[in-house]
């Protein structure tokens, strides 16, 4: 058996005491850090992909005289360089809509989407219609876009309409957090466009959606 005093020196005696507590909190140190960098991976991936759809929109908008599927391809590549370092191309959906006025009489009158183009390998659809929508009544009447932030062209021009979906897996806790869609809207109105259709004049394959 231990004497008092022996029992007395353990009880005092403070070496590994550091190391003790150092190994008690070092799993709530680690699950911190990666939790610190699962949030910064989270909000630069948000900031990438809201880049993406501002910039593909702005670009879309600034094409003068008329729209081309050369054009197109142009800006899907700009997307696609965007989004490289998060694989936008094949766990993203990029989608450009023209929004116009459909001209339409009495309560036909509205928006439709005159054409539309998507890029990346994600298989979503459009929010609010595919090609064609509205242009022969008033399904789109209110314009295109979320409840309360819904945009309208006005006669004689076009708004360039960018949706982007993502499919965010997490960089670390992928077996505590589930996969998620995130998903960001952009628009701007053209520049001095004289023609709100498409052409085809090279030949270029249609990004249909």
């Amino acid at each position: 058996m231990l004497s008092s005093q022996r029992v007395r020196d353990l009880l005092l005696h403070s070496r590994g005491v550091a190391m003790t507590e150092f190994a008690l909190t070092l799993p709530l140190f680690v699950f911190l850090i990666m939790g610190g960098l699962e949030v910064t991976n989270l909000a630069l991936i948000h900031l990438r992909l809201n880049h993406v759809a501002e910039s593909t929109a702005d670009n879309a908008s600034r094409v003068r005289s008329q729209m081309d599927e050369s054009d197109v391809e142009e800006i899907f590549t700009g997307a696609q360089v965007e989004g490289q370092s998060i694989n936008l191309e094949n766990k993203g959906r990029v989608i450009l809509s023209s929004a116009q006025d459909n001209n339409q009489p009495g309560n036909g009158r509205g928006q439709m989407i005159r054409w539309q183009r998507c890029f990346g390998g994600k298989k979503t659809p459009p929010a609010y219609g595919r090609e064609g929508k509205g242009q022969t009544d008033s399904s789109l009447k209110d314009g295109i876009g979320r409840p309360g932030r819904k945009i309208a062209a006005q006669p004689g021009t076009a708004v360039m309409f960018v949706e982007v979906a993502y499919d965010y897996d997490p960089m670390i806790f992928s077996g505590i957090i589930n996969p998620r869609e995130i998903h960001y809207e952009s628009a701007f109105n053209v520049r001095e466009r004289t023609e709100l259709g498409i052409t085809n004049v090279r030949g270029k394959p249609v990004k249909s959606c």
